[in-house]
């Protein structure tokens, strides 16, 4: 269903339907709208204290995984020089958690896998404004770091939704139900706007350049296994750690492009990565959603 929503996407831009310069408009009414909404709407629930420790538990394997990722990264490109070697580990350490993630998330484990999708996205964000700008900048300022994370839209409504869910508020049916339709629009839209970037790309031609074969080899093969590794030796079953697992093997943060073009990197080369590892990512996520979801050695 997911192929068939990004091939939605890239027929229309081919096709003349939407226009490829769309895509910002449609991805800010994904970022400042439809996710807030869908986050805000995951937290409207009964308070349970098997899912309030659930969801302590989603953000701590989420800090586990992520960190872990990270240390893979720089362990393995130690080697790598180069001007454009900062982005390359950018892309490496960050996942498309959101626009990759959220919809199998949505799918497979409905409103409470987003509950704990939220916590994996609120760390990510906080190492993403922290780590992640630090090493593509080369610098960071604290004030201007602390500014940007607390008015990331996701941060700001888990922390709502934790008031919320915590403080067991009730939310009247005549805001749910909205909140709750304009939520549902972040499957496909999110999956339109992934066909929309594959049909804009001109990327052919990196498939040889050695930084991408390093970012997909470490993206989308390397850190999902290694934190395989670790489902293992922790021997952790359940809902929260498959949850933290899936949105740790998806392919490269759009943000690395969005950060190429900002800090002077080559910017054929994120968009080669973000668009070459969605390609690829196809054919893994749903691998990875059978072995977790199906297999019983995973159960």
């Amino acid at each position: 269903m997911l192929f068939i929503l990004i091939f939605a996407g890239f027929a229309c831009v081919k096709t003349g339907v939407i226009k490829a310069g769309s895509k910002k408009a449609f991805s800010d009414l994904l970022i400042y709208l439809i996710v807030p909404a869908m986050i805000i709407n995951s937290y409207i629930t009964d308070f349970q204290p098997e899912v309030f420790s659930n969801l302590l538990l989603a953000f701590g394997l989420s800090a586990l995984f992520l960190l872990t990722g990270m240390a893979a990264v720089f362990s393995a490109g130690i080697k790598i020089k180069g001007e454009n070697a900062p982005i390359a580990k950018f892309a490496c350490i960050f996942s498309n958690a959101a626009y990759m993630g959220f919809p199998l998330i949505q799918a497979l484990f409905g409103s409470e896998g987003l509950l704990y999708a939220s916590a994996y996205v609120t760390v990510f964000n906080i190492l993403i404004w922290t780590v992640g700008v630090s090493m593509v900048s080369g610098k960071a300022k604290i004030k201007e770091t602390l500014r940007t994370i607390l008015t990331t839209p996701a941060v700001i409504f888990v922390i709502i939704g934790l008031v919320i869910f915590l403080c067991r508020i009730p939310v009247p049916e005549i805001i749910s139900l909205p909140l709750g339709y304009i939520g549902s629009m972040n499957t496909p839209l999110s999956m339109i706007i992934i066909g929309m970037i594959i049909a804009n790309s001109t990327v052919g031609s990196l498939v040889k350049n050695k930084l991408i074969i390093f970012i997909i080899a470490l993206r989308m093969v390397i850190i999902p296994l290694i934190c395989f590794g670790i489902f293992f030796v922790l021997n952790i079953r359940g809902i929260v750690p498959n949850i933290v697992l899936l949105l740790e093997a998806c392919p490269c943060a759009a943000m690395t492009s969005v950060f190429a073009v900002k800090y002077g990197y080559d910017e054929n080369l994120a968009a080669g990565a973000v668009v070459i590892t969605t390609f690829i990512s196809i054919i893994t996520l749903p691998l990875f959603a059978f072995l977790l979801t199906a297999v019983p050695v995973f159960q």
